[in-house]
């Protein structure tokens, strides 16, 4: 089977922006909200990719605190204010979307953060109009988690899922991507790891942004 495609949908947080600083940063100031000291050594890395209101659950379960919503409300504050503006590109992003777009691939950004903060880190990082549709989740919805979002996206496109390719750092990318008849292909810079990626059953596994470029058709 091919590993390249006309269309690829792309995973935000660990596979276009390095997104750790400012979502490490939005999770302390919501367990703050909630009363709670944070360990300086708090490490997120490996909870980084399902929607926000998985990670405070797992988060706020060491406090015996159940107040997920209120939580989430706090994050959302916090990275709205502040935290979004902390993602990074990572190296050979910018140049190697630029490059897709010219070509006239179709980009679409499949992200289960709020389409809302998507928007305006692309935004700021002057790359919103390399996009043919920036996707994420909506309140009410139901667009959270990874299968509901991508067969959400092929609706509203009218595009075929074996004419896409699903791109992303996490297991949550390979399974929505396989769930919708979708190809995914890993990513290795991200939050994930090779061996997450492979029990998921990524199609293909890269380990540098600048590879991005040979899946594109």
């Amino acid at each position: 089977m091919p590993h390249t495609a006309s269309n690829l949908l792309l995973d935000l947080d660990g596979t276009l922006v390095d997104s750790q600083p400012g979502i490490l940063s939005s999770c302390r100031a919501a367990l703050r909200a909630l009363g709670h000291e944070t360990d300086p050594e708090m490490d997120i890395r490996s909870i980084i990719g399902p929607p926000i209101e998985d990670v405070m659950r797992y988060l706020l379960s060491s406090f015996g605190d159940d107040r997920v919503a209120e939580a989430v409300d706090a994050y959302r504050a916090d990275y709205g204010d502040r935290g979004l503006l902390l993602s990074e590109l990572y190296p050979g992003i910018r140049e190697t979307l630029v490059e897709l777009h010219s070509r006239g691939v179709h980009l679409l950004l499949a992200t289960s953060k709020r389409q809302t903060f998507a928007q305006r880190i692309l935004d700021n990082h002057g790359l919103s109009d390399r996009f043919q549709g920036i996707y994420g989740s909506v309140p009410g919805a139901g667009l959270d988690h990874k299968p509901e979002l991508l067969a959400h996206i092929l609706k509203d496109t009218g595009l075929a899922a074996e004419d896409c390719l699903m791109i992303g750092d996490r297991k949550f990318d390979i399974i929505g991507a396989h769930a919708n008849r979708m190809r995914a292909v890993g990513v290795l810079w991200g939050y994930g790891n090779r061996d997450e990626l492979e029990a998921a059953g990524a199609d293909l596994i890269i380990d540098n942004p600048t590879e991005l470029r040979t899946l594109a058709q």
